[in-house]
């Protein structure tokens, strides 16, 4: 049996999300979601995605591309993830050699893939040249378990909305976004500075849930937000939570979350699932508040190429 490496295609997308459950069962992840961030990549991102074929099936996937939104040009990402059941293969060093390949193509200076902190992920990545970096969680809260912190009254002057309450004009979250997301702690800084590109991968991405999406206002600014991603069946994700420089130290970032939750549980979802970097302490402080146990860590890696 032979494995082969080849660019992804769009009959792909079920057996993708197969094996990326499988590697990953603590993301959401979906068929459309992987279609839409293919379809929407920017050019300048030269994003990529590969996959790992043995005998006709998909064993294996990686995402490849530039971190474009990086004040630091020549950033470059390789994720790839095997089947749990297929590895051994050589399917994993075929597809991180195809995208350090690719990356060198693009101009990039450096590589950075993310690895699970298990010995086995950790020698693979070691022996290839990479270096550790910064670890972050997995963190799951299961919302049919236990229950959440009750809903809080609301301060003076605060109000909630949704992302749907913002359908005609979204930029306001835009620039709540860019401001909360340029002071995460991280190896690869962002910063969101295209409102279309933002508006194409955030605000339109399949599985961006602008009903379970809460949205904190203080005297009608927005202060803090909750973004809430889904599966449409089972599964939800905060894919970012966070408060504007502004506003913070007041708990309204946990006072958006708590409430996106509700509506998560409310809505028929029963796995919550969410990341942090190890480092971002008041983040983690509130997951713990809400009862999030880590379920894994994974530690980002990088590797010099140019």
């Amino acid at each position: 049996m032979t494995v082969r490496v080849r660019d992804f295609l769009p009959a792909d997308a079920a057996a993708w999300v197969r094996v990326r459950r499988a590697a990953l069962p603590f993301m959401v992840t979906t068929p459309e979601q992987v279609l839409g961030d293919l379809a929407d990549a920017r050019p300048d991102r030269r994003y990529r995605l590969l996959v790992a074929e043995e005998d006709g099936e998909v064993i294996g996937t990686a995402q490849v591309g530039i971190s474009h939104e990086s004040p630091k040009p020549g950033q470059g990402f390789c994720n790839p993830y095997v089947h749990p059941d297929r590895r051994g293969r050589g399917a994993g060093s075929l597809l991180l050699r195809a995208g350090e390949e690719h990356l060198a193509r693009a101009g990039a200076s450096a590589v950075y893939t993310w690895v699970l902190d298990e010995p086995a992920d950790r020698a693979f990545a070691a022996k290839r040249g990479y270096a550790a970096r910064r670890p972050a969680h997995f963190l799951r809260l299961g919302l049919t378990e236990g229950s959440l912190p009750p809903l809080q009254d609301l301060p003076s002057g605060v109000g909630l909305l949704t992302a749907a309450d913002f359908e005609d004009d979204p930029r306001p979250l835009f620039e709540a976004d860019a401001e909360t997301t340029a002071d995460e702690p991280s190896d690869v800084p962002v910063e969101f500075s295209d409102y279309e590109d933002w508006l194409a991968t955030t605000w339109r991405r399949p599985g961006f849930d602008h009903a379970l999406t809460t949205v904190v206002t203080v005297d009608g600014r927005v202060a803090a937000f909750s973004a809430a991603q889904t599966d449409g069946l089972t599964r939800y994700w905060s894919a970012m939570t966070g408060t504007v420089r502004a506003f913070r130290g007041r708990g309204l970032a946990k006072l958006a979350k708590n409430d996106s939750l509700h509506r998560a549980r409310a809505a028929g979802y029963r796995d919550a699932y969410t990341g942090n970097d190890a480092d971002n302490g008041p983040m983690l402080a509130v997951n713990r508040w809400f009862g999030y146990e880590i379920c894994a860590t994974e530690v980002r890696h990088v590797r010099e190429i140019g």
